[in-house]
């Protein structure tokens, strides 16, 4: 995947409004993840595609000044302000050589399931970890709930489903697989890894949603538009709703970890 592959541009001004929304949706849920994984002082840690500095930054406080983390992404500038062991590196995890060094944690949220290289890419970071290493992949699963709205009683609700259908026949055109998520615990099993299990949170009618919405149909309004999946009309009256509060659902982000065996 290249920086023109990704339909979200990370280099478009609504990529930092995107990355603050997800950082205050999933972060917590993240790092408790990891905090679970058992991450001790002086862990190697690899952040796949990391966005924002949020996720390295705690890592780093976890993995102390004896530990060090690297935090990758194709576009690397909304990385920034971070700590002092965390080392930030242009990478692309589908096509790029594997950075030297085996790792005790690799973690990546939301990057797989974007990406038609995501199986090759997930066989790289499970290759990457040391024996005993962690590798925890979250990913949403749209297949499981695609709906943008799912208490559907006005107009609104309907439209803002509506968007989210033309969303995904987006990201399939791109090489999106929808139910990516549910598949993982399965993919982790079948690449070795031992202690496999994953769970799955889905945020329903959170502030940071809205957030999420509007600074994603930014980016897409020219694509729907010129898909014919959408109108000015449906767009417009979409950013009404969300300014009023109107709540509105994300898919299920699906958690899953493995170890490497010893």
């Amino acid at each position: 995947m290249t920086i023109n592959d990704y339909l979200l541009d990370n280099r478009a001004a609504a990529a930092k409004r995107r990355f603050g929304a997800l950082s205050a949706l999933f972060d917590d849920g993240t790092l408790r993840h990891i905090a679970a994984l058992g991450i001790q002082p002086g862990w190697r840690c690899w952040e796949v595609e990391a966005g924002g500095p949020s996720v390295p930054n705690w890592l780093a406080g976890r993995a102390g000044p004896d530990g060090h983390v690297l935090a990758t992404d194709i576009d690397t500038s909304w990385i920034d302000g971070v700590a002092p062991q965390v080392e930030v590196r242009r990478h692309d995890i589908a096509r790029d050589d594997l950075p030297p060094g085996v790792f005790d944690l690799i973690h990546a949220r939301l990057v797989l399931c974007w990406i038609p290289e995501r199986d090759q890419a997930l066989r790289r970071m499970a290759g990457a970890l040391r024996p005993g290493g962690w590798l925890l992949i979250e990913d949403f699963d749209p297949g499981l709930q695609s709906a943008a709205s799912i208490d559907a009683h006005l107009p609104e609700h309907d439209n803002a489903n509506k968007l989210r259908v033309g969303f995904g026949a987006l990201l399939a055109e791109r090489g999106a697989d929808p139910a990516y998520g549910r598949k993982l615990p399965r993919l982790l099993t079948g690449l070795g890894l031992a202690d496999v299990a994953a769970d799955a949170y889905m945020p329903v009618s959170l502030p940071a949603l809205g957030a999420l919405d509007l600074s994603n149909f930014d980016q897409l309004r020219d694509a729907l538009l010129a898909r014919g999946l959408a109108t000015t009309e449906d767009i417009d009256r979409h950013r009404a709703a969300v300014d009023r509060g109107t709540g509105f659902a994300s898919p299920p982000l699906i958690s899953a970890w493995g170890r490497k065996p010893s």
